[in-house]
This record gives structure tokens, C-alpha cells and sequence, in this order.
């Protein structure tokens, strides 16, 4: 199995470090489609995603927050550039764990944004690829779902519900020509967690994105990055209670 289907590699989330490197590991032959917020500032994307061999490389306006325009979006880059091919999932949040035990508004839009989104986002591509016959989806989840903590279980809970979602969606989709890569990365040293102390298995964007192109190159339903977060995660699930709620994150 090769990087890519025919058709576009569309990043929804393309200014996300993990979404990008991803991208450029897709790009060589192929149309990319970058959507994010404020579309018209993804120079530097652009750029480095039509230097790793992209045939073309366009822009679209995403909010992922926004869910009424998820349909027409992808209905958009259909008529535009034909049946996408990969989809890729890069957009979330981290939110303030802090915050959010106080602020009911911002663990709701923590939710909103890591699970709600991604769900109504799923839903409109798998269905646009069952259609099609076609095509592949990329989901980011986390260690962080794999059992929820009481350091940061606001975003864990939104990433085990979407892993779980995904599960579900994938299995609804077999036989149907449409594969759902689910990957599990570990503490990602990046903008997004900058400021704070890497964890034991701490990753960096390109080698999520290195690990994530070798997946859909096999086949793969499911890659943790790096591999041996698999065991530990199996090792959390073990972890008594008492001992669980102590952890620092």
C-alpha cells in the first residue's frame, strides 16, 4: 500500500506542526488541501508542503468549531479537486485543566473542540468517502484517552471518547473501501505543550508524522507512537486507583 489514494491529501487543521509534517511526508505527486482559520496566513505551510514534491498546494477556510460548515466544506474541496483521498484529522486543543474546574464555558469548549468537532467532522468525511468507495482518515487520539487522569481529565476524557468513537467508525466501515488510521501518540514536544516538562516517551511532531506514514503505508488501523507506549498503557489500566489519582499528568 502506498503514502496516498489517488486523490487530495486534505489536512483539516493545517497549521497544526503534526498535521503539516504528515502532509509533506504525503505531498510528492499529489494535490494538498490545507484548512485552517485565517487561511490567507498559512504561507510558510504552503511553502513547506509544495517543497516536499506536492503537484499543488491549496488553501481553505476551516473553523472546526463551527459544525454547520464541515458539510459544505468538504463538499467544496470535492467538486473542486474530485474525491479526497486522505483525510487527515490535526486540529485540538489542551485547554487549562485549572480553568476548566471552574469554568464550565471552558471545559465545554475543551469537549467541543477535542470530541464534538471531530465526531461531526468523521461523520461527513466517512460518509463522502463510503459514497466514493474510497479513501483514508487520519485520527489523532492519545495516551491521554487511554485512561482518563485527574491532572488533565477534561482533554483526556474528549480523547477517550474519541477514540472510542473511532473504533466504532471504523469497524461501521469495513468492507466498504474506506480505512481509518487511529494514531496514539504520547506527550508531543511541541507549541502546544510548550512550557511544559516532556514525559517519560515524549515524542516530537515528525516522528508522529514518520509513524503515521508508515502506518497507511501497511494498512495499519491503529499505531501508538513511540511503540512501546502500548505496554505502558496496558500498565495504567493495571494501576490501583489510589495509587492513579496522585499522578502528576
Amino acid at each position: 500500500m502506498t503514502d496516498t489514494e489517488a486523490g487530495p491529501v486534505v489536512v483539516f487543521g493545517g497549521r497544526s506542526e503534526i498535521g503539516v509534517e504528515l502532509a509533506t511526508r504525503l505531498a510528492p505527486g499529489n494535490t494538498v488541501v490545507l484548512a485552517a482559520r485565517h487561511a490567507d496566513d498559512l504561507d510558510a505551510q504552503v511553502t513547506a508542503v509544495r517543497a516536499a514534491g506536492a503537484t499543488a498546494v491549496h488553501v481553505r477556510e476551516f473553523d472546526a468549531d463551527a459544525l454547520d460548515t464541515h458539510g459544505p466544506l468538504v463538499d467544496a474541496i470535492i467538486a473542486e479537486h474530485g474525491s479526497i483521498g486522505t483525510a487527515v484529522l490535526a486540529f485540538g486543543v489542551l485547554g487549562d485543566q485549572a480553568r476548566a474546574e471552574k469554568d464550565p464555558a471552558h471545559a465545554a469548549a475543551i469537549v467541543h473542540t477535542d470530541y464534538v468537532a471531530q465526531v461531526n467532522l468523521l461523520t461527513v468525511l466517512a460518509d463522502a468517502m463510503r459514497a466514493a468507495g474510497a479513501g483514508r482518515i487520519v485520527v489523532f487520539s492519545s495516551i491521554a484517552g487511554t485512561r482518563v487522569r485527574r491532572a488533565n481529565y477534561v482533554y483526556g476524557s474528549a480523547k477517550m471518547g474519541l477514540d472510542g468513537f473511532t473504533a466504532g467508525l471504523t469497524d461501521a466501515l469495513h468492507g466498504t473501501g474506506v480505512h481509518v488510521l487511529l494514531v496514539r501518540p504520547g506527550f508531543v514536544i511541541g507549541r502546544m505543550t510548550a512550557g511544559m516538562s516532556p514525559a517519560p516517551l515524549s515524542s516530537t511532531p515528525a516522528r508522529v508524522a514518520d509513524a503515521a506514514a508508515r502506518a497507511l503505508r501497511r494498512g495499519r488501523r491503529t499505531v501508538w507512537v513511540p511503540a512501546p507506549l502500548a505496554l505502558l498503557a496496558v500498565a495504567f489500566r493495571l494501576t490501583p486507583r489510589f495509587i492513579w489519582r496522585r499522578l502528576p499528568r
